[in-house]
């Protein structure tokens, strides 16, 4: 007889994990706080788009949809600064033609949902808020938001994939001795705004590139989804000189924007009345241990370990957490389902996926606050620019010596997240001293720079 798992949340991992599961023979429902968005778009002026990058695609790739989500991605070579004068810089992600791909959060997850219910054993059921979980008999009770009823769900399995304000993970802190939770909020918040098609769908900028607006305290970005506009989302302070404090009347908006923004204006005719309209959202980073409970309960994606979307991230990481649960299945052989080796097979899963899982989400989400700042004020430093022209070439030369650090990230699943920021520390350390030789910027590309490099090595 097929166990039963329940899953707390029809996000992105939510979804892609039911596809996992089903693939292995499991009845997965699925219970969904908001009602279905395939039905009524619900994200409409509060998303930011997403990155879609190697790691992600494994995570698709085995399952077999990689195609069908290829199909609303789009891939972005590059960054496009715009600065502040009017003028552009490009700088290129990786080698070789390596891309990250722009897709629309709500395009996905509605991709996502379509894929799940065309498994014969997923269902997803909407408007289904997660009240209560008895761990004792593994009971989770929901309220259907639109009639009010409550039902009960009695499963053999149960994942929390419910987003960064989990109700899955405050059950499990109301009812857990020793278990740790942080959360820490960014200085700046974000807010939605459009870049509008041109005529017959034309993209206004370069499609293949992530735009950035880099101000030192704040940004905007700007990345390209298929019908020819471009998600734009402002990076602001909440409070503080140039905050959303400030911006509160139109003239306040356009005179900043002029400002700041004055070369993105006239691609944006509703920037006044979109930034006005649309919420203004924080970020947050979430830390939290254990993720599992009672060898029967787990907690994934943004639920165990949200993070700030600074490195593009966030659901690459949600989408390789499913990557490790599934690779543990098959070390420990639970695809039998007998039911004499279910308890014991699923113990070993769920502590060794906690074990392995929790220092790599500990460190990506350092990595993106710190990624942050990059993106912000760096990304129009000469003498960052020339740091990182600097690591190009020399990874170039010693492919086998040195992955710069976005590499790792991006472009290398098979490198954990940790090992990559304890490399990326390392990496960093070294390049501090070669910065600091005298006139660096006349003889970066010598013999000299490069035997420093190795020495340190």
């Amino acid at each position: 007889m097929s166990k039963k798992i329940t899953i707390v949340g029809a996000g992105l991992v939510g979804s892609l994990l039911s596809i996992y599961l089903a693939k292995r023979g499991y009845h997965v429902n699925v219970f969904e706080r908001r009602p279905d968005m395939r039905k009524a778009k619900t994200m409409a002026g509060k998303s930011i788009n997403l990155a879609l990058s190697d790691r992600g695609w494994k995570g698709l790739e085995g399952v077999g949809i990689a195609d069908e989500i290829r199909k609303i991605a789009i891939p972005m070579y590059g960054r496009a600064i715009h600065h502040k004068d009017g003028s552009t810089a490009y700088q290129p992600y990786g080698k070789d033609n390596q891309a990250i791909y722009s897709v629309s959060r709500a395009e996905i997850n509605m991709r996502l949902m379509d894929l799940a219910e065309q498994q014969p054993n997923v269902e997803i059921h909407f408007s289904e808020r997660c009240t209560t979980i008895e761990r004792n008999k593994l009971n989770a009770h929901f309220e259907n938001a639109e009639s009010k009823k409550t039902s009960v769900v009695q499963s053999d399995l149960l994942f929390g994939a419910d987003g960064a304000f989990a109700a899955s993970r405050l059950n499990m802190q109301l009812t857990s001795d020793l278990f740790e939770y942080n959360q820490h909020y960014i200085e700046a918040g974000y807010k939605e705004l459009i870049i509008p098609a041109g005529e017959n769908g034309s993209f206004l900028l370069e499609k293949n590139a992530l735009h950035i607006w880099p101000r030192g305290s704040f940004m905007m970005i700007a990345l390209p989804n298929m019908d020819g506009n471009f998600t734009c989302t402002l990076f602001l302070p909440f409070e503080g000189e140039k905050s959303f404090a400030n911006l509160k009347t139109p003239e306040q908006i356009k005179a900043f924007f002029e400002t700041e923004f004055a070369d993105a204006i006239p691609l944006m005719p509703t920037y006044i009345d979109d930034f006005i309209k649309n919420p203004t959202s924080s970020l947050v980073t979430v830390k939290c241990f254990p993720w599992t409970f009672d060898n029967k309960i787990g907690l994934i994606g943004d639920a165990a370990h949200a993070i700030v979307p600074f490195y593009g991230q966030g659901m690459n990481c949600g989408f390789e957490d499913c990557v490790v649960l599934n690779d543990l299945i098959e070390k420990h052989d639970s695809a039998s389902n007998e039911v004499k080796n279910f308890d014991t097979v699923w113990a070993k899963i769920l502590s060794e996926y906690k074990t392995l899982r929790k220092p790599d989400a500990d460190a990506i989400a350092d990595l993106a606050i710190m990624n942050f700042i990059e993106m912000r004020d760096k990304t129009a430093d000469p003498k960052f620019l020339l740091q990182k022209k600097i690591e190009a070439g020399f990874s170039k030369k010693y492919p086998d010596k040195w992955i710069p650090l976005y590499s790792m990230v991006t472009y290398s699943p098979d490198i954990r997240y940790s090992k990559a920021f304890n490399e990326g520390q390392r990496q960093e350390s070294i390049m501090q001293k070669v910065m600091a030789i005298p006139e660096i910027e006349k003889k970066w590309d010598t013999e000299e720079v490069e035997n420093e490099i190795l020495k340190y090595l």
